[in-house]
C-alpha cells in the first residue's frame, strides 16, 4: 500500500457507495447548518433586545446629558452674550460629540444643545389658567436647530438677536402648551428681572413637533407638553402648570436677565441601530468614564470646568443584563443537549459505515494494512464528503441568520466537520486494532464493562453531582451562562444512560426465563435476539436519552413560561377583561357590555380607595400606634375596600387562583350600609395577607363611603381579581351599600377589543384585555428570540434523536433480513416474522422511553429549584417576576416523546418485516453470505 492510491481509492469508493456518501453529506449538512445558526441566533435576539431595551425606555433616562453653569460671571454682558451665541455654543457641542468613548455614539438627529433656566420662571398674566389660584411657571429654553424637529402651524419661528438689557425676546411655543395655557402667536409673557424691568417673551409662532416621542423633544418633556404640578410635598397641596418656552438661540443672553439660573446644556440621544450585546462590557466602560473618569475629566478641558454628566443609560444597561443573564443557562440547556445528541449521532454514523465495511476493513489487516495507513485513507474519504458540506452548512446558516458573529459560528461547524471526518477511521482503528479473520461477537447481555469505562462514569457522574449541586445553590439569575450549570440536565441524562445500559441485561434475562417456556419460539428468539443484536452499544441510547431530557426539559420549561405569563396577566387584569374608572361608571354601560359579542358574563364592582384601617386592630399592633408601627415595620393603615356581586363573581373566577366561596361573604340580612350595633349582624370579609394580619380575627369597624361597617375577616387570599394590584377587602355590594360600580369585571372567549372599547365610548374608562396583556409580557426580541431559539434547539434534538433510533435500526437491519429469510424457509409465516422484529425493537425502545421520561422528570425534580423562568416568560418586569415562574415537569413532554420513541422503532421493524417479505428469501440469502 503506496501513497500513490490515495486519489483512486477515494474515487472508487464514492462511485461504489454513492449513496453512503450523499447519506453522509447531507447528515453533516443539516448538522453544521445547526451548529452554525446556533450562536448566530443567539447573538441576533440578543443584539435586538439590547436596542429594544435602549429605545423603549424613556429618552430622559438614555439621553447623555451634559450641564454646566452660565459662562463668564466675572465678565462684561457683551463679553458674556457672546459666549453663549450660536457659534461658540456650537463649537462646544462638536467637542462634546467628539470626546464621547467608543463605542457610544450619538444620534446626531435627535442631539441637541443650548442655555436654559433651571428655575422655574412665573408669569402672572391675567389671560393664563390657574387650577388653584397659583399662575403657571416656565421654563425658558434656547434650543438649537427647532426649525428641523417641528412643522410650524401658525406665525413663525422666534427670531432676532437679543441680549441682557433688552426689553424683549421671541419665542415659540408646542401646539400641546398652546392649547393648555390659551396661547397664541402674538402673546405676550412677562417675567420678572434681575434690577431691571420685567422681561417680555413674545409668542411668535406655534410649532408641532416631528417626532414628539423622541430624545430633541423628550429629555426635557416639559418644552412639549405643559404638566400640573403641586406646589409643595404637600399631598393635598395647590397645583399650577408647568410649561415650556423655545427661545431664539440669537436671543439666549436674555435669560442672564432673569432669576431663573441659566445653565448651558448638551443632551446627546445615544445611536441603538449599531449596538450590539459584545460592546456591552465597553458602551458601560464609557459610560463610567463620562460620569467620574477621564472622559468627564478631559469634558472640564474643552466643554467648560464647571461641566458634570448625567445619564441613567447605565441603569438600563444593567436592567437588560439582568433579563439577558437569567435567559442564557436556560436556552443553553437546550444547546448543550442538541449538541450532544447531534455528537453521538455523527459517530453512529460513523460506526455503521465502519460495520458495513467490517469484512473489507479485516481483510486488508490480514493482508498486512498498516493501521496508521488505513486510518489515512478513511480520513480522506470522509474529507472529501464532509468538509465541502460542512462548509455549504456554514454558508446556509450565515445567509438564513446575516447578523451574528461569523467566528462561533465557524467554529461550530469546524467541529462538526472534525467529528464526521474523524469517526469512521478512529472507529475503524479501534476495531481493528488487531488482526482478526471475523468480528467478535458483542452482545449486550454478556459484555462486562472495563476498569476504563469504570472510571470514566464515575467521573461523569462526579460532573454531573457537581453541576447538580451548583445549580441548585446558586441558580439562573445570579450571573452569565456557565457551561457545567448548563450541562447539567445533560449530565443527568448520560449518567441514567450509563446506568441503564449496565442494567439492561437483567430485565431480558428475567423475562427470557418465562418465554422458555411458553408454545410459541416468537418470544424467546425476540428476547434472545434483542440481547445480542448489533445496534451500536450505548451509543443509541445515550442518544435517545439525552434528547428525551432535553425534551422534556425543554417543553417543560416552556410549559411553565406560557403558565407563568397566564398567571402574570390573570393577576394584571383579574378576570378576561376589566374596565375600570375613577369615576361611578354609567348606568347603561353593563347592558352596551354584554351585547359585545364574545361577553359571557359581568360583574360590577364598586372600590373604595385609601380606606384608614382601625389602630390596635389585630395581633400585628401593639396597644398603640406608634408602638405597633414599631413592633412591625411592614404594616399597613390604609387598604382598598371592593363591594363585589357575590355570585357573578364567583362566576367569573371560578376556575382561577382568584376564585370565591359565594355563599361566604354574602351579607347577612338587614339594612345595607347602616352602622352595625354590637351584637348584630356582622358583614365577612376576604382579605389579602397584610390587611388580615392588621385587622385579626374579631369584628372590626370601618368607615367606609361615609358608613361606619362592622366587618370580620373570614379567608385570606393573596390576590383578588376586583382589586389585583394591592392589598385589598373584599365586601358583598349589599351590605357595603355601594349606590354604583367604577369597575366591570368581564368574562368571556375570543373577546374583541376594538368592539369592547366601542362600547365603552364615551364613559371615560381604561379597557384591559388579559390576552393583550398576555402578548405584552411575550412582546420583546430577547423573550420571543430565546424562546423560538430553545424551541427550535428542542425539535433539532428530537429530530437527530429519531435519527439515531434509525440508524441503530440500520445498523442491525442485514442480519435481521437475513434471520427472517432463514426462519421463512423453517415455517416462520409473515405475521410471525412481524412480530418478531416488532419485540426484539421494543425491549431497547421500552428502556429508552420509560427512562427518558423518568431522567426527564428527575431532571427537573432535581434542578427547580435553580431555574429562574422570570426572565424568559415575562418581558417588561425587568426580570423580576410579579407571580412565581418556577419550572414544574410538564407531563405531555414527558410522555409525548417516549411514546413516539417505542411507536418509531416499532414502525421502523414493521416496515423492515414488510419489505423483506416482499423481497423474497432467495434475495435475501446468497451462497457465501456471512450474515
Amino acid at each position: 500500500m503506496t501513497g500513490k492510491a490515495v486519489a483512486p481509492w477515494i474515487r472508487t469508493r464514492l462511485r461504489t457507495a454513492p449513496g453512503a456518501a450523499a447519506a453522509l453529506a447531507l447528515l453533516v449538512l443539516v448538522t453544521a447548518w445547526l451548529a452554525a445558526a446556533y450562536p448566530r441566533g443567539v447573538d441576533t435576539y440578543e443584539d435586538e433586545g439590547l436596542r429594544r431595551t435602549v429605545a423603549s425606555a424613556p429618552p430622559g433616562r438614555t439621553a447623555l446629558q451634559f450641564t454646566a453653569g452660565a459662562p463668564g460671571l466675572a465678565l462684561p454682558d457683551d463679553q458674556r452674550a457672546a459666549m453663549v451665541g450660536p457659534e461658540p455654543m456650537r463649537q462646544r457641542f462638536d467637542a462634546v460629540v467628539r470626546n464621547v468613548p467608543a463605542p457610544l455614539t450619538s444620534d446626531p438627529t435627535q442631539s441637541t444643545y443650548g442655555l436654559r433656566t433651571t428655575r422655574k420662571l412665573p408669569s402672572d398674566e391675567p389671560y393664563l389658567p390657574r387650577p388653584n389660584g397659583l399662575p403657571p411657571r416656565f421654563t425658558v429654553a434656547s434650543q438649537a436647530d427647532l426649525g428641523s424637529h417641528s412643522r410650524l402651524v401658525s406665525g413663525r419661528l422666534p427670531a432676532g438677536s437679543a441680549d441682557q438689557k433688552a426689553a424683549e425676546a421671541e419665542v415659540a411655543v408646542t401646539v400641546e402648551t398652546a392649547k393648555s395655557l390659551a396661547l397664541r402667536a402674538g402673546s405676550v409673557l412677562h417675567v420678572a428681572g434681575i434690577g431691571r424691568p420685567p422681561l417680555a417673551f413674545k409668542v411668535t409662532g406655534v410649532v408641532e413637533p416631528l417626532l414628539p416621542e423622541a430624545g430633541y423633544w423628550s429629555v426635557l418633556p416639559a418644552l412639549r407638553t405643559p404638566q400640573l404640578l403641586p406646589a409643595s410635598d404637600d399631598r393635598d397641596a395647590p397645583k399650577y402648570w408647568h410649561g415650556g418656552l423655545l427661545l431664539a438661540p440669537t436671543a439666549a443672553a436674555t435669560l442672564f436677565a432673569t432669576d431663573g439660573k441659566p445653565e448651558m446644556y448638551v443632551q446627546l440621544t445615544p445611536q441603538t441601530t449599531a449596538l450590539t450585546d459584545r460592546q456591552l462590557t465597553a458602551v458601560k466602560a464609557s459610560l463610567a468614564s463620562l460620569q467620574s473618569g477621564p472622559a468627564l475629566s478631559r469634558l472640564h478641558t474643552v466643554y467648560a470646568a464647571s461641566s458634570s454628566s448625567y445619564t441613567e443609560l447605565d441603569q438600563v444597561l444593567r436592567s437588560y443584563q439582568t433579563v439577558r443573564d437569567s435567559i442564557d443557562p436556560v436556552v443553553a440547556v437546550a444547546g448543550f443537549g442538541t449538541a450532544t445528541v447531534a455528537a453521538v449521532v455523527l459517530l453512529m454514523a460513523g460506526g455503521l459505515a465502519a460495520s458495513r465495511r467490517a469484512a473489507e476493513l479485516a481483510l486488508l489487516r490480514a493482508r498486512g494494512g498498516a493501521l496508521r495507513q488505513i486510518a489515512g485513507r478513511l480520513l480522506a474519504e470522509s474529507t472529501v464528503v464532509v468538509v465541502p458540506a460542512a462548509a455549504l452548512g456554514l454558508l446556509l446558516a450565515v445567509l438564513a441568520l446575516p447578523e451574528g458573529r461569523f467566528g462561533p459560528a465557524l467554529a461550530a461547524a469546524a467541529g462538526v466537520a472534525a467529528l464526521g471526518c474523524l469517526a469512521l477511521p478512529v472507529r475503524a482503528a479501534l476495531t481493528h486494532r488487531t488482526v482478526r479473520s471475523a468480528a467478535e461477537r458483542a452482545d449486550p447481555v454478556r459484555e462486562k464493562p472495563s476498569a476504563r469505562r469504570t472510571v470514566a462514569e464515575l467521573t461523569l457522574l462526579a460532573l454531573a453531582v457537581a453541576a447538580v449541586f451548583a445549580l441548585r445553590r446558586r441558580g439562573t439569575a445570579g450571573g452569565p451562562a456557565d457551561a457545567l450549570l448548563s450541562a447539567a440536565p445533560v449530565l443527568v441524562g448520560v449518567i441514567a444512560a450509563l446506568v441503564l445500559i449496565r442494567l439492561y441485561p437483567l430485565p431480558l434475562r428475567w423475562a427470557a426465563r418465562p418465554a422458555t417456556r411458553l408454545r410459541g419460539t416468537v418470544g424467546f428468539l425476540s428476547l434472545a435476539r434483542a440481547g445480542r443484536a448489533p445496534g451500536g452499544g450505548a451509543l443509541p441510547l445515550l442518544a435517545l436519552l439525552t434528547a428525551l431530557t432535553t425534551a422534556a426539559f425543554g417543553g417543560s420549561v416552556l410549559a411553565g413560561s406560557d403558565d407563568a405569563r397566564d398567571r402574570a396577566a390573570l393577576y394584571a387584569t383579574g378576570t378576561d377583561a376589566r374596565i375600570g374608572s375613577d369615576l361611578p361608571l354609567p348606568g347603561d354601560l353593563p347592558g352596551r357590555v354584554s351585547r359585545v359579542p364574545g361577553v359571557q358574563g359581568i360583574s360590577p364592582v364598586s372600590i373604595e380607595y385609601s380606606v384608614p384601617l382601625p389602630a390596635g386592630a389585630g395581633s400585628g399592633q401593639g396597644a398603640g400606634g406608634d408602638e405597633g408601627e414599631g413592633e412591625n415595620p411592614g404594616a399597613i393603615d390604609r387598604t382598598t375596600v371592593a363591594g363585589v356581586d357575590p355570585a357573578s363573581y364567583a362566576r367569573l373566577t371560578a376556575g382561577t387562583a382568584l376564585g370565591i366561596d359565594a355563599d361566604r361573604i354574602k351579607a347577612p340580612p338587614g339594612a345595607p350600609g347602616k352602622a352595625v350595633a354590637p351584637g348584630k349582624a356582622v358583614l365577612p370579609a376576604i382579605a389579602s395577607p397584610a390587611v388580615a394580619h392588621r385587622l385579626g380575627e374579631e369584628p372590626v369597624t370601618l368607615h367606609v363611603a361615609g358608613k361606619d361597617l362592622a366587618v370580620r375577616v373570614i379567608a385570606v387570599q393573596d390576590r383578588s381579581a376586583a382589586v389585583p394590584q394591592s392589598d385589598f377587602l373584599l365586601l358583598d355590594t349589599a351590605g357595603l351599600g355601594a349606590k354604583y360600580a367604577t369597575v366591570l369585571l368581564v368574562g368571556g372567549t375570543s373577546l374583541d377589543g376594538k368592539a369592547l372599547r366601542e362600547a365603552a365610548a364615551g364613559a371615560h374608562v381604561s379597557v384591559a384585555l388579559r390576552s393583550e396583556v398576555r402578548q405584552k409580557y411575550a412582546d420583546s426580541p430577547l423573550q420571543t428570540g430565546a424562546g423560538h431559539i430553545y424551541t427550535a434547539a428542542v425539535a433539532a434534538g428530537a429530530g437527530l434523536a429519531a435519527l439515531a433510533l434509525l440508524l441503530s435500526l440500520l445498523r442491525g437491519a442485514p442480519e435481521r433480513s437475513a434471520l427472517l429469510a432463514r426462519l421463512r424457509t423453517m415455517g416462520l409465516t409473515r405475521r410471525q416474522g412481524r412480530s418478531l422484529l416488532v419485540l426484539e425493537a421494543l425491549p431497547s425502545a421500552l428502556l429508552a422511553g420509560a427512562g427518558g421520561a423518568l431522567t426527564g422528570w428527575a431532571s427537573i425534580a432535581l434542578l427547580a429549584p435553580g431555574i429562574d423562568l422570570a426572565g424568559l416568560a415575562l418581558a417588561n418586569t425587568g426580570g423580576l417576576a410579579p407571580v412565581g415562574a418556577e419550572l414544574r415537569a410538564d407531563p405531555m413532554s414527558l410522555a409525548l416523546p417516549a411514546v413516539c420513541v417505542v411507536l418509531l422503532a416499532a414502525g421502523v421493524a414493521a416496515a423492515q418485516a414488510w419489505w423483506s417479505g416482499r423481497r423474497g428469501t432467495i434475495t435475501e440469502l446468497r451462497a457465501g453470505d456471512a450474515r
